[in-house]
């Protein structure tokens, strides 16, 4: 389950950034990972967002020992989906901690052998990262009984302070995570803050505000009004998989503008998902 040029990016550039007193965002250049939780504290008493690539994981553990002490594990580990980028290390840091790991209910199938994501479609840009997708992985993985359901109504075990809400479009179970009394929004790959396309805007993180991946992204109807409802939540911290944190006056501005604008920015003007979603 490998792409050696992404791989490579995500090893060399590892890096962290505490955005609040609890989120750390784990980059590692083609995607984030977030740990949310109070330096110091107790084992089972933190999260772990998504868990990027298969090279990840050490940087993950040793991240997570220096904040929370050697030897301590998270409650769960929580997954937006099901793509590549966010499973890489779910299988090695579940069962080094062996602790649940939750996604949509739609999900499931992804995460457990079932079913296969669909080929990325290179049609979609002309970018270099959307170029090379196609040798993305895309079959499935198989946690087997770690692999648990998110409760419905939003609630998620262990973020007692937060909720998960269903955003699909990129996924079918894709899911974004929100705290009401901070009005923080961790968005997964409902949007993006960097041009996901362009191996260039990918490196240098440039902000450029813009929809889901476009060459993994299935359902574009869906997808926008995904986009809609986390507008309508009136974020002031959105954390993305891709790109960098946003907030304040910068990202009620940004955020509108995809909304209002989501066909010029974020759809593609051709490829195998914009006149024929995935079910």
């Amino acid at each position: 389950m490998r792409n050696k040029v992404v791989e490579v990016l995500s090893a060399l550039t590892s890096s962290m950034q505490e955005v609040t007193t609890d989120i750390l965002v784990l980059e590692f250049t083609v995607v984030n990972a977030i740990i949310i939780g109070m330096p110091g504290a107790k084992t089972g008493k933190w999260i772990l967002i998504d868990t990027g690539l298969e090279s990840s994981a050490e940087f993950i553990l040793d991240v997570a020992e220096q904040r929370f002490g050697e030897g301590s594990h998270p409650q769960a580990i929580i997954l937006t989906h099901g793509h590549f980028d966010h499973v890489g290390s779910v299988i090695k840091l579940s069962e080094i901690w062996d602790v649940p790991v939750y996604a949509h209910q739609l999900e499931m199938p992804y995460l457990t052998g079932k079913k296969d994501y669909p080929l990325a479609d290179s049609s979609v840009d002309e970018g270099l990262v959307a170029k090379m997708s196609p040798t993305f992985p895309h079959t499935s993985i198989d946690i087997g009984i770690r692999a648990v359901p998110l409760p419905s109504g939003g609630h998620i075990p262990g973020m007692t302070d937060w909720r998960w809400i269903p955003t699909p479009g990129h996924t079918e179970g894709h899911i974004s995570l929100y705290r009401e009394n901070d009005r923080t929004l961790i968005v997964g790959d409902a949007f993006t803050t960097v041009k996901q396309e362009s191996l260039l805007s990918m490196i240098t993180q440039k902000e450029n505000i813009s929809g889901p991946p476009k060459y993994l992204t299935t359902d574009w109807k869906v997808a926008e009004e995904s986009v809609n409802t986390l507008r309508d939540l009136q974020p002031s911290l959105i954390i993305p998989s891709h790109g960098q944190p946003m907030q304040g006056e910068e990202l009620t501005r940004h955020l509108e503008m995809l909304v209002e604008h989501f066909d010029e920015i974020a759809v593609p003007e051709q490829g195998r998902f914009v006149d024929n979603p995935i079910d």
